[in-house]
């Protein structure tokens, strides 16, 4: 991993009044990276509290994303449900502006009655829109739509890596939700198809899954950190975030096999 630029951090922040606190604990913990959960709501309302929050995290060198709400659906049958879903968006690449946060993560959509094919064109069409939108507004924060763990949700890991070619937006590669879609991390196989790009975002946790797909995180496993670490690219910026119910402690697990390999 000559070069590589390697981050890891929990996916939450907690309320406004305790992330200053929190970020210092992270920061002593040795991560540098956290995913702030907007999943039921841009919780940060306010531009000030927002700035104080991405100017503590840039001294501590901890790179700040957000997970948008978990009610997006850009291939819904009703267009106020669309629109409702980007404003979602368009509301966390602006509070994630006054972060300086690097990306929004959000599931794109689902297939519902629609083929693949029709559905993708769906949540192509808007995303070039919100990419519109977010250029037209001076966002900063990038949009990255991520790998989902569900066989009938749109996200496989060919949906995503089409929509950054198409779109030139972001990504996020959720290795649980690879697993739980495909029954295998392939973790070579994916980072080969994305070997084009240099910034990865990762989402990386225990996961119990059936036949059709996620059903939800748990602790998250070493051989699958460790199997994780060594797939890594090479002279690449990668931030690993966990979502796992321990995920201070799976964040901390992660940094200590991280170091001991690189040694």
């Amino acid at each position: 991993m000559e070069n590589s630029e390697v981050r890891f951090g929990p996916a939450g922040l907690g309320q406004v009044k305790d992330a200053i606190k929190n970020l210092e604990e992270y920061h002593r913990l040795g991560f540098r990276a956290c995913e702030i959960a907007f999943t039921y709501g841009a919780y940060i309302k306010n531009k000030d509290d927002a700035e104080k929050i991405g100017k503590k995290a840039k001294e501590l060198g901890i790179r700040l994303s957000i997970h948008a709400h978990y009610w997006i659906n850009l291939n819904s049958e009703e267009p106020e449900k669309i629109e409702q879903s980007k404003e979602r968006i368009l509301e966390c690449l602006k509070v994630g502006t006054w972060l300086g946060a690097e990306v929004v993560v959000f599931h794109p959509g689902f297939y519902g009655k629609m083929s693949r094919e029709e559905t993708y064109q769906n949540i192509e069409k808007q995303m070039k829109e919100l990419e519109t939108e977010r250029k037209k507004n001076n966002f900063t924060t990038k949009l990255a739509p991520e790998t989902t763990g569900k066989i009938n949700v749109f996200g496989s890991v060919d949906e995503i890596l089409s929509l950054v070619k198409e779109t030139g937006c972001s990504f996020c590669i959720d290795f649980a939700h690879i697993l739980a879609r495909e029954k295998k991390y392939l973790f070579e196989k994916v980072f080969k198809k994305f070997s084009d790009y240099s910034d990865f975002h990762i989402h990386f946790s225990g996961i119990n899954y059936g036949e059709k797909g996620e059903k939800n995180h748990i602790k998250t496993p070493e051989n699958g950190l460790k199997e994780l670490i060594e797939n890594l690219p090479k002279n690449a910026k990668v931030t690993i975030i966990n979502e796992s119910p321990e995920m201070i402690e799976d964040s901390a697990e992660a940094l200590k096999i991280y170091q001991n390999h690189r040694r």
